[in-house]
């Protein structure tokens, strides 16, 4: 924010920047005022896992599982305001139950109480979950993202599975500090798109389990309307729950 606007200092954050004007109280910037927008670059879905011996095979029986023990199923989460939290909320809201959520101070921690049985389910972005899913370490009942994730091709997504809609996802994105010329924003946004048709960098990214952005997303008003509405989507869904993490 207080960098010189010159064009040689970027800054490249996720869906953070549209869920931080609601977590903390004290937020000493605007996203959508003290900044200059870039382009998106890619988009990471969550997966929606389990411990391995969870006693639902399938999507139906986990809802069915949950709604009818509500009071001892336990979801873990990476701290207050990560996005493994974020889906864990929209889930809950989405299925109308509460459940008992389990905070860890990151995803290692949480993942390794998911593998050992301690905890029951938690969402988790594809780089940290493919491997696991792969490996029948962990259950999985669905990709939080609109589309099937290429690397998991068998996985159905919630919103097939009757969660219309349910979309979550660790987008990332380019920004500059405010008042940085016109010119050199377009310049950095035109070697954000070259990058992005590049099919080496669509195949890295794959492999991750992310999805680049179309070019025509990787421009600043694609990236400003993309942010108002994720802000718009999170604010409501953060205050209602009254979760906050400063």
């Amino acid at each position: 924010k207080n960098s010189k606007p010159d064009g040689y200092t970027i800054l490249i954050h996720h869906v953070g920047m549209a869920t931080t004007p609601a977590l903390y109280r004290q937020l000493r910037f605007n996203p959508l005022s003290d900044f200059e927008y870039i382009g998106l670059i890619n988009d990471v879905p969550m997966t929606l896992i389990a411990r391995a011996n969870f006693p639902a095979n399938n999507f139906k029986e986990f809802l069915a599982y949950i709604k009818q023990n509500k009071q001892k199923v336990t979801y873990a989460h990476a701290g207050i305001g990560a996005a493994s939290h974020l889906c864990g909320m929209l889930f809950m809201s989405s299925i109308e139950t509460d459940i008992l959520t389990v905070p860890y101070k990151g995803t290692g921690p949480a993942m390794n109480d998911l593998l050992g049985g301690q905890v029951d389910f938690m969402c988790d972005q594809t780089t940290n979950t493919t491997s696991q899913i792969k490996s029948g370490k962990v259950k999985v009942y669905g990709v939080s993202s609109l589309k099937r994730v290429p690397s998991l091709p068998d996985i159905p997504t919630l919103d097939e599975q009757g969660l219309k809609g349910f979309e979550v996802g660790i987008w990332h994105a380019l920004y500059a500090p405010k008042n940085t010329a016109k010119p050199v924003i377009d310049k950095l946004s035109s070697a954000l798109q070259d990058t992005l048709k590049s099919d080496e960098v669509k195949k890295r990214f794959a492999e991750l389990g992310a999805t680049t952005y179309a070019p025509d997303k990787a421009t600043p008003e694609a990236l400003q309307k993309h942010l108002k509405a994720e802000i718009d989507k999170w604010t409501p869904l953060i205050k209602k729950a009254g979760v906050y993490a400063d």
